[in-house]
Parts: C-alpha cells; structure tokens; sequence
C-alpha cells in the first residue's frame, strides 16, 4: 500500500537529484538568461525542465511495466550512450558558435544579437533524458530498490509520480530565481559567458559519458 512517507521520500528525491548541475540545468539556466527579444526568459527555460520530466516518466513507466530487464542490457545503454554522446557534443559546439557569434556581434560598432527561437525546448528536454544511459540506471535503482513481493505497477508509478514532481518543482524554482535576477546579466559579455559556460557543461558530461563506457 502507498503510504504518504513513500511519496514524500519520492519528491524529496526527485529534487535532490535535479539541482546538481548538468545538460539540462545548464541550457535551462542558459534560456532564462537571454534577454526577451532573443526569445529568453521564464517561458524559454520552462519547457526544458518540463521536456526533461517527461522523459524520466517515460523511462520509470517502462521499467515499472518490466522493460527494465531490456533496458539494463550492456547493447541498449550502449547504443544511449552513443546517441546520447553525440547530441552533447552537437549542443556543445552550438552553444560555442553561439558565444563566438554574440563575441563578434558585440565588437561591432552596431551590436544585434542574433535572433533565438523558443520552440524546441520541450522535445530537447525529452530527448536529452530518453537518451542518458544515466536516466535508465536511475530509474532501475529507484524502481528496483521497493521489495519484490509488494511492488506493483501502481506503486511504482506512483514513486515515479513524485520523484517527477520533485523535479519539476526544482525546475519552476530554478527558472524563477534566474529570471528574477536575468537583468543583471543583460549585458552581451554576461550572454557571451552564458553561452560558453553552457557548451563547457556539454563537453564535460560528454567527456565523462565516453570515459564510462570505455
């Protein structure tokens, strides 16, 4: 039976394994601070937490139904973390040219940033977490660890339910604060950073993805 304890420990979870920095904090972190007419603020960055919660529910709905004996199989998570390797590595140099368009822009004696799109944020949040080997391992531990005799599809969706809205919750927090404060960072060599820090995240989880599975 589902106790209440059960599903605050699930939303605590689901926050404490959303703050640490990564892919999706980062660009998250990264749309929050782009000024409105490159398409930046709360409603840019929202989508992403929103992209990614949706993704960790897909993966706890099939290991809850069973998949996670063909998910933890070395060949599958294989194959994630390739795909998952090249998508940080693509984010990684567009988020570089990003910066080094913006860097030339600004030295010009005109500057006009270059123009963002809002959409796609919710798919690149899907995709991202559908992709990270580490989204199946977390999820195989989280669904794995309730005893065998008591678990049942119920139950685990249930947890799943609050790890999410744990997340979510941090991801509304986290695209608050940073639009709150994103007029302190309007300035083009605060974008610049942004964009640079962005895809040096991309590149450090990419790295430490490919060092994993060597």
């Amino acid at each position: 039976m589902m106790t209440l304890s059960t599903l605050v420990n699930g939303y605590v979870l689901g926050w404490s394994v959303a703050w640490p920095p990564g892919p999706i904090n980062a660009e998250m972190i990264r749309r929050g601070l782009l000024p409105k007419d490159r398409g930046g603020g709360f409603w840019s960055a929202w989508p992403i937490g929103l992209g990614a919660c949706t993704g960790d529910f897909i993966w706890a709905f099939c290991v809850s139904v069973g998949a996670g004996a063909l998910l933890n199989s070395v060949e599958i998570r294989r194959v994630l973390a390739i795909v998952s390797l090249a998508l940080l590595l693509f984010l990684a140099a567009h988020f570089a040219i990003g910066a080094w368009k913006i860097y030339r822009a600004h030295r010009s004696f005109q500057f006009q940033a270059p123009k963002n799109q809002r959409r796609g944020g919710f798919l690149l949040g899907v995709f991202i977490v559908l992709m990270s080997p580490w989204s199946v391992t977390f999820w195989l531990a989280v669904i794995g660890s309730q005893p065998a005799q008591n678990a049942s599809v119920r139950q685990s969706l249930g947890i799943a339910v609050a790890v999410v809205f744990g997340a979510l919750t941090w991801g509304v927090v986290l695209c608050t604060a940073v639009r709150l404060g994103a007029h302190v960072f309007s300035h083009p060599s605060w974008q610049v950073g942004t964009e640079a820090i962005t895809a040096a995240v991309m590149l450090w989880f990419a790295i430490r993805l490919l060092l994993h599975f060597q």
